[in-house]
């Protein structure tokens, strides 16, 4: 009697050959080995987790969304939609990630902060409190956006810039660096 290890191989939407993975028990995502996902992580049939990603806690990964590189989703965040989350990313506390938004490079969106739509946080900007970038927004360089800010629209905010407060930055407006320090209400 011969007794074999058989692999799961699976081929991740990257531009990676196929890896040793497997389907994670709570809700059938595709994880590879190389990962960590908590038991207690959902992860929906149409979603993954690849590359040295790891989701812990009470978060979930779920529609067609991806969690890769280094990334880590944790707490009560979700990761939904056609959303990636990658590179040294942090999506953490009840932060919601969605539609086809990017989080990625050392960026982090925690707290109850949402980035959705079409909108892209990265490098090491950092989106918190009660934020929200969505639309085709882009949050990148050393921007943070927290408070009950929200970026919207084709706006963009880099370099040291902070958009915090009630401020709602929206149409093709950039805020850059430390031109501007917005705290106030939009009137």
């Amino acid at each position: 009697m011969t007794i074999r290890n058989i692999k799961e191989f699976y081929k991740f939407k990257d531009d990676n050959r196929p890896v040793p993975a497997h389907q994670h028990p709570y809700g059938g995502g595709w994880v590879a080995d190389t990962a960590f996902v908590e038991e207690t992580v959902y992860v929906s049939a149409n979603a993954q987790v690849f590359g040295n990603a790891g989701v812990r806690g009470n978060a979930w990964v779920s529609g067609n969304a991806r969690v890769s590189g280094n990334a880590q989703v944790f707490g009560n965040a979700g990761v939904y939609g056609n959303a990636r989350v990658y590179g040294n990313a942090r999506v953490y506390g009840n932060a919601q990630v969605f539609g086809n938004a990017q989080v990625f490079g050392n960026a982090g969106v925690y707290g109850n902060a949402w980035v959705y739509g079409d909108a892209e946080v990265r490098g090491d900007a950092q989106v918190f409190g009660n934020a929200g970038v969505y639309g085709n927004a882009r949050v990148y360089g050393n921007a943070e956006v927290y408070g009950n800010a929200g970026v919207r629209g084709d706006a963009e905010v880099y370099g040291n810039a902070e958009v915090r407060g009630n401020r709602k930055i929206s149409g093709h407006t950039v805020i850059s660096d430390n031109m501007m320090n917005l705290n106030t209400a939009k009137k």
